[in-house]
């Protein structure tokens, strides 16, 4: 499955270069951080990330687009993409984090690719390896070995894009709705902006867009959007110092006491008391 096509105005723009240091790989499972809220709540980065499923099966939502993902199944999520994966207590997989660079030519849309060819296996599996080693060995111009592996993946990942592109029908325009909200989503959620007002920059009617939400995502429009803003909220209680009342103020929630209201609704415990156990 492709993710992405006609986004004319909802296109994520590039995060500044911020250097090869910045590419790291490590386990699916570590994006968690011990808390599977950060992989099954719908969140997006500021960076690319390249997905590469070894064991296991799942599901995830890429784009507000929900599919299957299982062994030798490759996912490219561009920043500011919206994600959400499950992918079991037996699924294992690798995550290649990667600043986006224009020289490195990785593609702006997402995709999902599932490799069946033994060859483009073992290619991505051996520069995978090579990058770990190059992670943790402390060598010298580890940074532009980094950086060279990563040109490889680009390289590897654009070639299966052409190897399987005849497996990709064209995409439902509720579906193309779909990812234009959620791209939308990914860059406004911090605004004051509700489900409805998406609706209306969409040029399409509230029922329309939830209707077209549910089908594609088994969400609806609103519930994505509640979503994305109570992960960004979790997040910044559990890992900064910012008072409460500003991290809601942040968010455009109009009072501390209606943002209490909302984590304790949808996390059922109220922020300090999800900040005191993230400290524990």
């Amino acid at each position: 499955m492709q993710i992405g096509a006609g986004r004319p105005d909802t296109k994520p723009q590039p995060v500044p270069d911020s250097g090869t240091g910045n590419i790291r790989i490590g386990s699916i499972a570590q994006m968690a951080r011990g808390t599977p809220w950060r992989l099954e709540h719908l969140h997006s980065h500021d960076h690319d990330i390249l997905l590469w499923i070894t064991r296991g099966q799942g599901r995830m939502i890429l784009q507000g687009l929900r599919s299957g993902i299982g062994t030798h199944n490759a996912v490219f999520v561009p920043a500011g993409t919206l994600l959400a994966v499950e992918l079991g207590k037996q699924g294992f997989g690798l995550a290649v984090h990667l600043p986006r660079r224009a020289d490195m030519g990785l593609p702006e849309e997402p995709q999902h690719l599932r490799i069946r060819d033994v060859q483009a296996q073992a290619e991505i599996s051996v520069v995978l390896d090579v990058m770990q080693r190059e992670q943790t060995a402390n060598r010298p111009f580890a940074d532009e070995a980094l950086h060279a592996h990563a040109m490889l993946l680009s390289v590897w990942l654009r070639r299966q894009m052409i190897e399987h592109v005849d497996d990709h029908p064209r995409m439902p325009a509720a579906h193309r709705l779909v990812q234009a909200y959620c791209a939308m989503v990914a860059r406004d959620y911090a605004s004051a902006k509700l489900m409805g007002d998406y609706a209306t920059e969409l040029g399409v009617t509230a029922t329309h867009l939830t209707r077209s939400c549910r089908d594609a995502s088994g969400m609806t429009a609103a519930d994505i959007l509640t979503q994305r803003s109570l992960y960004a909220a979790r997040d910044m209680i559990e890992t900064t110092s910012l008072p409460l009342q500003d991290i809601g103020q942040s968010l455009n929630f109009s009072s501390p006491a209606y943002f209490s209201r909302f984590m304790q609704h949808h996390t059922g415990q109220s922020p300090s008391t999800l900040r005191r156990s993230a400290q524990r």
